[in-house]
């Protein structure tokens, strides 16, 4: 049995990482795939760089899965509270030599410079270069970190995507245009959008006036979650959402006059990168589901789901006009956005 390991800060993962991992595991009969990492060392590469830091079991996550089909390629985390100035390479080596627990006959790396420290620390191993001059796969983690993984994204892997796509939120109330807005986005941008649930769980009901009951509400908050997870794992750089949790509790007082702790608990723990919220100012459309279509409801409603916002601390952009003004108005903060 041929033994071997790869090891790196995978900050982030990149397709140049994929196809070293992949190399080196078609030499060997056992790859160990080692996170080496240290939040104080990590924090300060992600220092006036592009990207945040990562948490180590977010990046252990991607090796996991990138691996997972392999069954001769095990993932490795080692932590140290090293910083990158005074980082010891052979307390390094211990506790991977530790950690492996059998001996390594390959070291693989990408790096020519670690010859020397290499022969070093494992002198009964084979140092093997897989693509050092990047004619493979021509990126780094520096680059992408320094230009950032939108300007590098054909060389993020598919496993790692979904952890840098911008969530954008649309909320408002009945027949303000939000569904149609998210639809022409998701089009403008060559990406997916998660589609309102609650709007799917009426239709299959008949309708909701009068039939929805307080269990309906935990159906459409959970299915909702889920189509969003679907969205984003095929996602395009960003995401569309059609309303959310907070939108759900919404309709759960406006309909059954409930407010329910589960869907604040949920609307806790939701993230999004941008909130656009439509004023009610467009013309109200029968579909056959809305009932709220006098203006004095309208305005009522939307002052209701306001406060809700407020009370869960929502900072959200806000567009009114007609369809053409929201449509250049979304536009407007979603570039701004990206360009963060």
């Amino acid at each position: 049995m041929t033994v071997g390991f790869i090891g790196g800060k995978f900050l982030p993962l990149h397709l140049g990482h994929v196809y070293a991992i992949v190399h080196a595991s078609s030499m060997v009969d056992e790859l160990y795939v080692v996170l080496s990492h240290s939040e104080r060392r990590d924090r300060e590469l992600c220092e006036s760089t592009k990207i945040n830091y990562i948490p180590a079991q977010i990046r252990l996550r991607w090796l996991s899965k990138l691996t997972k089909d392999m069954p001769h390629v095990k993932v490795l985390s080692i932590e140290d509270n090293q910083d990158n100035e005074h980082y010891n390479w052979a307390e390094g080596a211990q506790l991977i030599k530790k950690e492996i627990g059998k001996p390594i006959d390959y070291v693989f790396s990408s790096e020519c410079e670690y010859n020397d420290i290499f022969k070093e620390l494992y002198p009964d191993s084979k140092h093997v270069l897989i693509d050092p001059n990047r004619t493979r796969v021509y990126i780094s983690a520096t680059k992408i970190r320094h230009e950032g993984v939108f300007k590098n994204w054909e060389y993020i892997p598919d496993v790692v995507k979904p952890y840098f796509i911008k969530k954008i939120v649309i909320v408002g109330t009945e027949s303000c245009g939000k569904s149609t807005l998210v639809k022409n986005l998701a089009k403008i941008y060559n990406t997916t959008y998660a589609a309102e649930y609650g709007r799917t769980v009426c239709e299959e009901l008949g309708g909701c006036e009068g039939i929805i009951v307080k269990e309906d509400y935990l159906q459409i908050a959970y299915g909702h979650k889920m189509e969003e997870i679907k969205a984003v794992e095929k996602a395009n750089k960003i995401v569309f959402i059609d309303t959310e949790a907070i939108v759900t509790q919404f309709y759960s007082n406006l309909y059954n006059h409930e407010h329910q702790t589960v869907l604040d608990e949920i609307a806790k723990l939701q993230d999004y990168d941008l909130w656009l919220f439509l004023e009610p100012d467009v013309q109200w459309v029968d579909d056959g589901l809305r009932i709220h279509g006098e203006e004095t409801a309208r305005a009522k409603n939307n002052h209701h789901l306001k406060t809700l916002l407020k009370k869960h601390n929502i900072d959200y952009k806000n567009l009114s006009g007609n369809y053409e003004n929201r449509l250049k108005g979304a536009i407007g903060y979603i570039e701004e956005l990206l360009k963060e």
